[in-house]
């Protein structure tokens, strides 16, 4: 595969990134307007993408194991990494809730048109098979380490375990990646017309995703504490892909499966990190800024870490 058909199936996915920011930033549509459309967004588009991709996904094909472990494993260790850093970078609790963060969420929006686009359609289940083990993985520690030191406006909420399972099962991406995998285990048959209108509404969710998510980009931060920024971007896009390929090279996984292990680590963190952050009490600011570099940076990092691995 030729750098080009590589830049065929990045530079689009950033031009639209591209293009949420210009509409923001040139205030084409009001503030107002954006909040509701990213609501609709991940309510309703992203779930008719991922319960049909899970739902018919072969779970117990022979890449979905190293594929699984391997982005599992990388946010395992990020994670860990993250704690161990904790009594040496004397961060305030929020701040260092947003540092973790950085470290381990990624942006589905994406990685998920990326993968489609480099390795074709076959690349769909696979992505959703890394995406129903990450998902579920990365929001539930995520909660853990907010609900610990996050400090939220209007004091702390009883964080018991009701709570917990609550804030988990509401959140819609997690709940669709519940509904596909139920309706895969019972093996479910296919609904035609159900199928269909969930096609629609998934075929609308990656360029809203995108356009949302450069939307939701913001630099400001970043030249005020640009070590901090720079130093956890650099581990997301750099540490975490290596690690998930790593991983997934090890248990045996095929090339595809290393390609999207790969792809899938060097995301950018999530703008919905950012959400999260401003609901829980962690340090938003902070937050958007690593959103936004490694946005920028993933467009550079992701290509040029398949060439290197040699897998496109």
């Amino acid at each position: 595969m030729t750098w080009t058909t590589i830049l065929n199936g990045i530079v689009p996915v950033f031009l639209l990134i591209a293009l949420g920011y210009g509409l923001k930033k040139s205030g084409f549509l009001p503030l107002n307007v954006w909040p509701p459309i990213e609501k609709f967004a991940v309510y309703v588009l992203y779930p008719g993408f991922l319960v049909p991709a899970i739902w018919h996904a072969q779970l117990s094909g022979f890449s979905t194991g190293p594929i699984t472990i391997g982005v599992v494993g990388s946010v395992v260790i990020g994670a860990a990494f993250g704690f161990a850093l904790k009594p040496f970078l004397k961060l305030s609790g929020p701040t260092f809730t947003s540092v973790f963060q950085g470290l381990i969420r990624f942006n589905s929006f994406v990685f998920v048109p990326v993968a489609a686009s480099i390795f074709g359609p076959d690349a769909n289940s696979l992505s959703a098979v890394a995406i129903s083990a990450l998902i579920p993985a990365s929001n539930m520690i995520s909660i853990l380490v907010l609900a610990r030191w996050g400090e939220p406006e209007g004091g702390t909420p009883d964080r018991t375990l009701l709570w917990f399972v609550k804030t988990l099962l509401t959140n819609p991406i997690f709940a669709s990646c519940l509904i596909g995998l139920c309706l895969n285990f019972l093996q479910v048959p296919d609904i035609t017309f159900a199928e269909k209108a969930l096609s629609m509404l998934g075929e609308a969710a990656i360029p809203t995703g995108l356009i949302l998510a450069g939307a939701g980009l913001s630099f400001g931060y970043v030249w005020r504490r640009p070590a901090l920024v720079g130093l956890v971007s650099l581990f997301k896009i750099l540490v975490m892909p290596v690690l998930a390929w790593s991983i997934c090279y090890a248990l045996g996984g095929d090339r595809m499966a290393q390609g999207i292990a790969l792809a899938c680590g060097a995301a950018p963190c999530a703008a919905a990190a950012y959400v999260q952050a401003r609901h829980m009490g962690g340090d938003a600011t902070l937050m958007a800024g690593i959103v936004a570099l490694t946005t920028t940076l993933s467009a550079v990092t992701m290509p040029l870490l398949l060439w290197l691995f040699h897998l496109v």
